[in-house]
Formats: structure tokens, C-alpha cells, sequence
């Protein structure tokens, strides 16, 4: 599966943005999508994930009931909606996909490119 994520941005601290993930093959609807971000000077973590069924998320401690992820797999899409943005939430975000796995663990299979959000004070 093939994933380009897009949506990125730059936006005042507050402010929110609308993260989409666009994945292509026919099994995208089988597959848990992640997002991942990293900031400058920092390792990759994770900030999401959703798992094909729909019914499963997870979400990293620093972005819980800040940030919404969700998919529509007739679309193979998947979104990350981010609310009351803050300067530390600027980062490179990533989505990928995987068939199997710990939804919060960087061992996905397949990656999208990077899309950048910028959080101004």
C-alpha cells in the first residue's frame, strides 16, 4: 500500500488543522493507520493510531483530547484532526500502515512522506 499524507500547515498556537492520509491498493481497508511525527532535534514518536476495524484507537498522552483520528476506508483515507495546537505539538507528521501489530509501535510496514505543521506562539 502506497500512503501520501497531506494537510499540513502553519497555525497560530490554538488553532487546529486537519491532517489526511490517502492510501492506495484495494486492502487499505485492512490495514491499522498510524501517524507519527518528528520534531526538530528529536526522535520520531507516536502520536496516533486506528485500527482497521474502526472500533480501536490509540492515542500518545501528549495529544489525548487534543487530537481525533478517524478513517472512512470506502475513501482510504484516514484523518487526524488536531485542536488547541500548541508550539510543541510543530513537527514533520507521518502516516503508515500495517497489515499486524502494537498500533503504537514505529514497525509499520509502509510510510507516507511527510507533511509539516508549524505551531506559531
Amino acid at each position: 500500500v502506497q500512503l501520501q499524507a497531506s494537510g499540513g500547515g502553519t497555525v497560530q498556537a490554538g488553532g487546529s488543522l486537519r491532517l489526511s492520509c490517502r492510501g492506495s491498493g484495494h486492502s487499505f481497508s485492512r490495514y491499522s493507520v498510524g501517524w507519527f511525527r518528528r520534531a526538530p532535534g528529536k526522535e520520531r514518536e507516536f502520536v496516533a493510531a486506528i485500527g482497521w476495524n474502526i472500533g480501536r484507537t490509540v492515542y500518545a498522552d501528549s495529544v489525548k483530547g487534543r487530537f481525533t483520528i478517524s478513517r472512512d476506508n470506502a475513501k482510504k483515507e484516514a484523518y487526524l484532526q488536531m485542536n488547541s495546537l500548541k508550539p510543541e505539538d510543530t513537527a514533520e507528521y507521518y502516516c503508515a500502515a500495517q497489515s499486524s501489530g502494537v498500533l503504537s509501535s514505529p514497525t509499520y510496514g509502509y510510510w507516507g512522506q511527510g507533511t509539516l505543521v508549524t505551531v506559531s506562539s
